[in-house]
């Protein structure tokens, strides 16, 4: 599980492809290896993925993660080059303060970034989704105002959404603008997308229960058509 709140700006240093996926080499990374052990979950632009080496003094420190195809397929990981920078966050620890909102860095998808508009010393940037298929349904229904989304791994907040356009934004203030990536992405560039899984477990309950499912939902359900049948004196 992950907050959001990214930690430190890493750098990718090696790619490394073969047919099943692609090795990842993060640089400049040693601020987040202090307690890493292999195996540990990072994630990298939102997406968590498994530490298999990791040296927190070399060359300012780094780590490497494997992508199966998967992975690539779903995320804008396949695109990054050597020098790009990337987010940083480990796994949320029992210990720490929560801040942010629940994180799982399962990427749903990726958006692109259709307009960046300055306002004063923020930042509103607005993303398209793509069109939905059968395989990946649309993620506009569990992206609302004010709502939580988590854009290349950062909780950010929605500030405007637009079903017809399939687009939403948000706005980034100076402080962080200067701790993620995203506010040096131009238009054009993809981004990745993990909605706030709050609202796909609640879809998924009220489905199952007007399917014929039990469940509470469903006995909510129906003692509120109960009461409105009785205050109409149909029951």
């Amino acid at each position: 599980m992950f907050t959001g709140l990214i930690e430190h700006l890493g750098a990718v240093s090696v790619i490394e492809r073969d047919a099943g996926g692609c090795t990842l080499t993060i640089a400049d990374s040693a601020a987040i290896l202090d307690d890493c052990h292999i195996g540990d979950s990072i994630a990298v632009n939102g997406a968590c993925l498994t530490v298999t080496e990791f040296d927190p003094k070399a060359q300012g420190g780094w780590f490497t993660v494997w992508l199966a195809n998967e992975t690539l397929e779903r995320t804008d990981l396949g695109e990054r080059t050597v020098g790009d920078q990337v987010n940083l966050e480990r796994a949320m620890g029992a210990h720490v303060r929560f801040g942010g909102h629940f994180v799982q860095a399962h990427v749903d998808t990726t958006a692109t970034i259709v307009n960046r508009e300055p306002d004063g010393d923020s930042l509103r940037l607005t993303f398209q989704l793509p069109e939905a298929t059968p395989a990946r349904p649309s993620l506009l229904p569990y992206i609302i105002p004010k709502g939580y989304v988590a854009i290349d791994g950062a909780s950010l907040t929605v500030t405007g959404v637009d079903d017809a356009q399939r687009t939403f934004g948000v706005m980034l203030i100076t402080h962080t603008q200067e701790k993620i990536t995203l506010s040096k992405k131009p238009i054009g560039a993809k981004v990745n997308i993990e909605a706030d899984m709050v609202g796909k477990y609640v879809e998924k309950s009220v489905h199952a229960a007007l399917s014929g499912g039990e469940g509470p939902t469903r006995t909510l359900i129906e003692k509120v058509v109960e009461d409105v049948l009785r205050k109409k004196g149909l029951a």
